[in-house]
């Protein structure tokens, strides 16, 4: 793609700032599994960390990038022998093993920015590009940008809420460039980003995301995209490398995690407004993709930001 064809995707992203904090691995743990519906970007300031089934190392000063809707297993510390934990598990032990920084010592200090980034404000951008987790090596600028959107949470100084949201655009266009320039993932971006410019399968990405609750079968998807029925399956897998039906189902759990997380709406109302019209199909397809349950999930902002809610809810008590 040329640099035109980048500037009309970058103008066209929707990117939002979730949260951001600076924390402290306290013991030796590998977490299993791991998995967000957002993109993170973890930068380690001290201490060991690696991540995936390959157990590669970052190192300090180095970013590491988790796109979201990716499994991969995280390690903090070095040891013989480390607590093995399991989503499920975390949302009991994070006060042991992952605690707010507050200058003391531990297996790893980092801080982290969690942010959503998506095309056309339907589908999500680095999901889409099917980007594996990665380490950013000498990308001063990030690793700057990111501490100073950790330093407006904080802090909470005027006008931050508004730097928060201008650093996180800027952070995702400097992610851009970086991969651009050290021409990272150039076969994946070459046959993944080119689907951005058809129009029919960005109204498709459009039309979804705004009708989960209603039937999104091959044939409604035909007639929005202006297909045949038996071509759409073939014409949406040929453009994303995904089938239509696995991609809506990952919206639809997609938006039922923003719900647990935002609403106080049942599991089943959610289950329902996101197409799902048995709660106990709903249940275990959320369990599968998540490892955890539903209304687990409620209890968690993030498998690395428990520690933030539980002081709060203590705060009230």
């Amino acid at each position: 793609m040329f640099m035109e064809d980048y500037n009309k995707i970058i103008e066209s992203l929707s990117i939002r700032y979730v949260r951001a904090k600076k924390t402290v691995a306290t013991i030796p743990m590998r977490i299993k599994h791991f998995y967000d519906i957002d993109n993170s970007l973890i930068f380690l300031h001290k201490g060991i960390m690696r991540f995936g089934a390959k157990n590669e190392l970052v190192k300090e000063g180095e970013t590491l990038f988790l796109p979201a809707g990716n499994y991969t297993t995280i390690t903090f510390g070095e040891a013989e022998k480390y607590d093995i934990i399991s989503p499920d598990d975390l949302l009991q032990k994070n006060a042991v093993h992952l605690q707010t920084y507050c200058d003391q010592d531990g297996e790893a200090i980092f801080s982290q920015v969690v942010l959503d980034a998506r095309v056309f404000g339907s589908v999500s951008f680095f999901t889409s590009l099917d980007l594996p987790p990665f380490t950013l090596k000498k990308a001063t600028k990030i690793n700057d940008l990111i501490q100073e959107i950790v330093s407006e949470e904080i802090e909470e100084k005027i006008g931050s809420s508004r730097m928060l949201v201008l650093n996180t655009e800027k952070l995702v266009v400097e992610m851009i460039r970086f991969v651009l320039t050290e021409r990272l993932f150039v076969e994946k971006l070459a046959t993944n980003s080119t689907y951005f410019k058809d129009p029919r399968l960005i109204h498709l990405f459009t039309y979804i995301r705004e009708n989960l609750d209603t039937d999104l079968s091959n044939k409604v998807l035909a007639s929005i995209a202006n297909v045949s029925e038996d071509y759409v399956g073939q014409y949406f897998k040929l453009l994303t490398g995904i089938n239509p039906q696995d991609y809506i189902e990952y919206q639809r759990m997609d938006k039922a995690v923003e719900l647990l997380r935002t609403s106080k709406k049942s599991v089943r109302s959610i289950g329902v407004e996101v197409g799902y019209k048995d709660t106990a199909y709903f249940c275990r397809r959320f369990k599968m993709m998540f490892g955890i349950p539903a209304g687990k999930m409620r209890k968690r902002d993030s498998l690395l930001n428990i520690q933030q809610q539980e002081e709060a809810e203590q705060e009230a008590l």
